[in-house]
């Protein structure tokens, strides 16, 4: 606590004065990922040409150093006039106050909740209800899958929509896993003799424990198809659950596939330098994965040894002990700093960013699925007409209303750094589910001190 006051001290120091960097008139936007930037300049390019004053300058980051960076940027008064924020991270940005409303901006004034996906505008909305992010995308969890691992195994792909899980035995959900997982002998996980101490490929990939994302590409499509929710209300919640039995059941049985051999280990993706999910199928590692929407293109992508281009599939999630399927809802938006010098003209990029020009040009590039509904519309048709590929397996999730939002929550970093290690713990088989319970009293003390 002492060490999160401190940096709030820091933050909040800087924040009342000094300003971004970058000459007069440009505008300086950072994001992370590398795939979506070329639409953003083309973004950029058009916004230029619509304000010839003003110029947008972006620079991009890869993750980690991403958020490093920009609280350094606080702290040095040098941060961005705009940046990609996500979820899981603007909690403890409008914890430290170094977010400026949209709303007293008047080019973001009149931004309306009704424009974009149901539901995703909301999320970005502090306590004290004000806007402190612009919609930008918004993503689901799907289950890619190698469509030559289910012809070897004799799998109809089309059953793959037909999966049921549960947490005493698995469902058909686990028997398909346990049927696609295969060891060193070429026994596959339901056969007798099968070796689950020296896997070749395992049913399902791994992304982790999840301990810093609430298990989004991880356990989060199970727990919310079981019908659980962490937090008494979201957003801004102050009591957590769990300590509830069904998310310590569907934990146990989650990383209890580990166990039996049939997904993959800590060791098995390269403990703390783990090889992301489409890299385990690529590899013949796994055979299936779950992953956000936002991989789409890198999934697509994957290529064998020999450079031919891999046949992926997508499926939707598996449906649950409520009957239905669920995913966690989550999205980014940009926001604008405190320490901008120009915050009026920034609000024109941000406007112009989540607006039909640019969220149209963001569709078209297949990336990511845009804020709008229209922007949406182009992703999908692109995923179709171009890569030859369905990805209703996301895009039903909306349709169909069983999504569920990332947990947004006050005191974020130390809600991470007290699940992170409680999790890797579950996921190496060092502590039982039930441990969760503790970590659960851990979480609310945080919310008893600050209260």
């Amino acid at each position: 606590m002492h060490r999160r006051i401190l940096l709030a001290a820091l933050l909040l120091t800087t924040a009342c004065g000094g300003g971004s960097g970058g000459a007069a008139g440009t505008i300086e936007y950072w994001l992370w990922d590398s795939a979506q930037q070329p639409g953003y300049q083309k973004c950029a390019d058009a916004f230029q040409r619509q304000n010839p004053g003003l110029r947008i300058h972006i620079s991009q980051y890869g993750w980690d150093d991403y958020w490093s960076k920009l609280t350094a940027s606080f702290i040095a008064d040098t941060a961005p006039d705009v940046f990609t924020d996500q979820l899981s991270k603007f909690p403890q940005f409008v914890d430290l106050q170094v977010l400026r409303p949209l709303d007293g901006l008047a080019p973001t004034s009149d931004i309306e909740d009704s424009d974009y996906q149901e539901g995703l505008a909301e999320l970005w909305k502090g306590k004290d209800g004000k806007r402190y992010g612009s919609p930008k995308d918004w993503d689901t969890i799907a289950m890619f899958y190698d469509t030559a691992a289910l012809r070897s195994a004799g799998i109809d792909p089309a059953t793959l929509g037909e999966l049921t899980w549960n947490p005493r035995d698995g469902g058909t959900f686990e028997k398909t896993v346990a049927h696609l997982t295969i060891d060193q002998n070429g026994v596959r996980g339901d056969e007798p003799g099968f070796d689950r101490t020296r896997v070749k490929t395992y049913g399902l990939a791994a992304n982790g424990a999840g301990g810093d994302n609430w298990g989004q590409t991880q356990w989060s499509a199970f727990t919310g198809s079981a019908g659980w929710q962490a937090i008494d209300k979201n957003p801004w919640g102050t009591r957590f659950k769990l300590n509830e039995p069904v998310v310590q059941d569907t934990l146990s049985w989650y990383f209890g596939l580990v166990r039996k051999g049939y997904m993959a280990s800590f060791a098995a993706i390269g403990g703390n330098n783990p090889i992301t999910s489409d890299k385990q199928i690529q590899s013949g590692i796994a055979a299936m994965g779950l992953a956000g929407s936002w991989t789409i293109s890198s999934f697509t992508k994957l290529t064998d040894a020999g450079g031919k281009k891999l046949d992926i599939g997508v499926a939707p999630t598996p449906i649950g002990p409520t009957g239905k399927r669920a995913s966690m809802f989550n999205g980014l938006a940009d926001s604008i700093t405190t320490l901008s010098k120009q915050p009026e003209n920034a609000a024109k990029w941000v406007k112009f960013m989540s607006g039909e020009q640019c969220q149209n040009i963001i569709g078209q590039s297949g990336v990511v699925f845009p804020a709008r509904p229209a922007g949406t519309e182009l992703a999908i048709q692109y995923n179709r007409n171009e890569r030859k590929l369905d990805v209703s397996a996301f895009t039903d999730h909306i349709r169909n209303r069983t999504t569920f939002p990332l947990p947004v929550t006050s005191n974020a970093a130390d809600v991470t750094a007290l699940m992170r290690p409680a999790l890797d713990a579950i996921f190496l088989g060092e502590s039982p589910a039930t441990s969760l319970t503790g970590l659960n009293q851990q979480l609310n003390e945080l919310f008893e001190v600050a209260g």
